[in-house]
C-alpha cells in the first residue's frame, strides 16, 4: 500500500533517527494490520518515521525508529534481546547515494512495496524521493520486517530489518 503523508518532514537528517523497544503507540498517519503466523502485527507509519507493533493486550511490544524528543543516542548498528518468547534481533545501517542513484533506488523501494500485501509505504509532501516504507512477512516459527527511511537531502537511506524468532 502506497500512501502520501499529509504532514510536514518532520525527521529532516538520517542522523535524527533514534531506536526504542517498548515504548508506548505513537499517533500513526497510515497503519497496516497484519496477521503473521502466531502474531497480529502492526505496521504504523508516524510523521517521525515508523513503529511497528506487536502482539495483543498485555503481550503487546513495540518497535520505534523515528525522531524522538529527548533521544540523541545514535539509531544502533546492532540490537539482540529476549522479548516475550521471542528472540528480537535489529540492525541498521545507512546508504549513501548520489541524487540520479538516490531516485533510482526510491523508485525501486516504492515499486516493491506499494503493491505487496504485506507493504506499507507513505511519500512525504514536497519530493517524491522523501518517504518511509516498510514490508513484512514469516511464518509461525519467525516474523520479520524491513524498513527504508529516505533523506533525499542527503543522500541518504536509512535501512533496517528486525526480526522474531520462536525460542528453541
Amino acid at each position: 500500500m502506497l500512501t502520501t503523508l499529509h504532514t510536514t518532514y518532520t525527521d529532516t537528517r538520517a542522523g535524527d533517527l533514534a531506536w526504542c523497544l517498548g515504548s508506548q503507540e505513537l499517533p500513526a498517519l497510515a497503519v497496516l494490520d497484519l496477521r503473521i503466523g502466531p502474531v497480529d502485527l502492526q505496521l504504523r507509519l508516524l510523521g517521525a518515521s515508523h513503529q511497528v507493533v506487536l502482539g495483543a493486550g498485555a503481550a503487546r511490544c513495540s518497535e520505534t525508529v523515528a525522531c524522538l524528543p529527548g533521544r540523541r543516542t545514535p539509531l544502533p548498528a546492532r540490537v539482540a534481546e529476549r522479548v516475550q518468547g521471542w528472540e528480537y534481533e535489529f540492525a541498521a545501517r545507512v546508504e549513501t547515494l548520489q541524487p540520479q542513484s538516490f531516485a533510482g533506488r526510491a523508485q525501486e523501494l516504492l515499486a516493491l512495496v506499494e503493491n505487496h500485501p504485506h507493504g506499507l509505504a507513505g511519500v512525504f509532501p514536497g519530493d517524491p524521493t522523501a518517504f518511509t516504507a516498510m514490508l513484512a512477512g514469516g511464518d509461525e516459527r519467525e516474523i520479520y520486517w524491513r524498513t527504508w527511511h529516505a533523506y533525499p537531502q542527503e543522500g541518504r537511506l536509512v535501512c533496517t530489518r528486525s526480526s522474531l524468532k520462536a525460542r528453541e
